[in-house]
């Protein structure tokens, strides 16, 4: 709660050994990590229960100095934490052994897997306040920190998670433990060719989503003869393929040993893993794209992907790879899992821009329904957008590099109008620029520099001439405004 209020620095030591009591009447004895530090200049105790390997745990009804209260199980429902009927008490028990794969200690692994180097970037990279002092801690300590690691000193183990996220090698572990991408122009394999990414999750997940957007993603540029707004669609959505794959790695099973595959057609992208949804997700829910499963088989790893920004988490990213494939006008994902959900494969419908048809009608109906969807999404301009998309007439068609060729054409003039020269690297990215402003107008500098592989300066000292020559604007408050792009071509 905002503002924070935080405690009395004298009260940390009180509050702790108090804590401490009231863990020792659980059954068994159950320790939360507790860390006290500093934010905002107030005092806090920050208190983490992580599931325990010893579940489930019981504890007083009652908590009195003098009286001794009978134990009970409570298990949280709703809103509510309850005393547990004698049905959730036997449900608790048969969890009793079953600790998520990821959170389990690994026996055959030493705590010297977890590099040092992965740990520390990690770090960085997610703004841990660990990341100060990680260089001058030993691994184990570090790995003791983010909860990585368990057991006693003696055989202090790193657990599955920490050696699928920090050594270079986690498939010396869990066999098959990486991402298959496989390029098929041909129904007999003809012109075949694979590609495997293998590292550390998030590693080998970025390194196939590279691979997959220069590979295969392709932009398309509408011109009409009755708005200045061009038609802009992808083959497939970078951001619906970046969703199902994260999904595929969170939720993969990494005790099979068979890997996630995305496997590219001319007309489809289809992303499999291994096990399916579990069996509370019936075939209706698939079919009406509605995956909302009751447990997380993999916590820990969604823990990080979510660090990582990498994946949403509470059941959102099946909306968006909906939503996101509307609004560009592709036909909607199709989920599909066998009756004992042995696995699960989602299909991304290739955009009917990129589909060769026979029937000129047929792509004719198809170019009207992909950009009403695409347009429509503006719930204010709906209805005109339906109309424009049945009267419009389309003047030209272009690829993203023919597009990028004219705004550098354009932009050239602009700039030696008005007697300013710059360099080609930098016509190329300020014209690389404007054209990420025409795909994405609410797009952040932050996200910009990130695509451009620029810093932050140089984007704002970029935009700064733009504007002067006039080619860029921008409309609103810093937050809630969108770029408008000026420049003709």
């Amino acid at each position: 709660m905002f503002p924070i209020k935080g405690i009395e620095p004298n009260e940390v030591d009180v509050i702790q050994k108090e804590l401490l009591n009231v863990c020792h009447l659980i059954e068994p004895v159950y320790l939360p990590v507790v860390e006290p530090c500093v934010y905002e200049g107030k005092c806090l105790l920050i208190v983490w229960a992580p599931g325990g390997c010893e579940r489930p745990y019981r504890c007083p009804e009652r908590i009195a100095k003098d009286v001794k209260s009978p134990k009970a199980y409570y298990i949280r429902k709703l809103a509510s934490t309850v005393k547990a009927t004698r049905q959730d008490e036997k449900e608790l028990f048969e969890l009793t052994g079953d600790v998520p794969f990821d959170d389990r200690p690994n026996v055959h692994a030493d705590i010297t897997d977890l590099k040092m180097n992965l740990l520390v970037e990690y770090l960085h990279e997610v703004g841990s306040d660990l990341a100060k002092s990680a260089e001058e801690m030993s691994a184990a300590d570090v790995a003791r920190n983010m909860q990585i690691a368990s057991g006693p000193a003696e055989c202090f183990k790193p657990k599955n998670v920490g050696l699928m996220f920090f050594n270079p090698h986690p498939e010396n572990f869990f066999r098959c433990a990486w991402i298959d991408v496989v390029d098929k122009p041909d129904p007999t394999g003809e012109g075949m060719v694979e590609q495997t990414f293998r590292g550390p999750l998030h590693v080998q997940l970025r390194s196939a989503l590279d691979y997959i957007r220069n590979r295969f993603l392709r932009e398309k540029i509408f011109k009409y003869d009755d708005r200045p707004e061009a038609g802009r669609f992808w083959n497939y959505p970078y951001r619906a393929i970046e969703e199902v794959l994260a999904n595929a790695v969170y939720h993969k099973s990494y005790r099979i040993a068979e890997p996630i595959t995305v496997v590219v057609t001319p007309e489809a992208m289809t992303i499999s893993s291994l096990p399916g949804p579990e069996r509370s997700i019936t075939d209706a829910d698939l079919a009406a794209c509605r995956m909302i499963g009751l447990h997380y088989r993999n916590r820990r790893i969604g823990d990080f992907l979510k660090e990582l920004e990498l994946v949403e988490g509470r059941n959102t990213g099946i909306p968006v790879v909906v939503n996101v494939m509307r609004e560009n006008g592709s036909p909607p994902p199709v989920f599909s899992s066998p009756e004992n959900r042995d696995w699960l494969s989602v299909v991304l419908p290739v955009n009917p821009h990129f589909r060769k048809m026979e029937d000129p009608i047929s792509e004719r109906t198809a170019l009207k329904t992909a950009l009403t969807s695409q347009m429509g999404t503006n719930k204010d301009k709906g209805g005109e957008c339906v109309r424009l998309a049945d009267s419009g007439r389309i003047v030209g068609v272009m690829t993203a590099e023919e597009e990028l060729e004219h705004i550098k054409v354009a932009l050239k003039t602009a700039l030696k109008t008005a007697l300013i020269r710059r360099p080609a690297k930098v016509i190329e990215r300020m014209g690389l620029l404007l054209q990420q402003l025409l795909r994405d107008k609410d797009i952040t500098i932050v996200a910009l520099a990130s695509l451009l592989g620029a810093s932050r300066r140089t984007v704002q000292e970029d935009i700064a001439i733009l504007k002067n020559l006039k080619v860029l604007d921008r409309v609103g408050p810093d937050n809630g405004g969108e770029w408008v792009v000026l420049l003709k071509w």
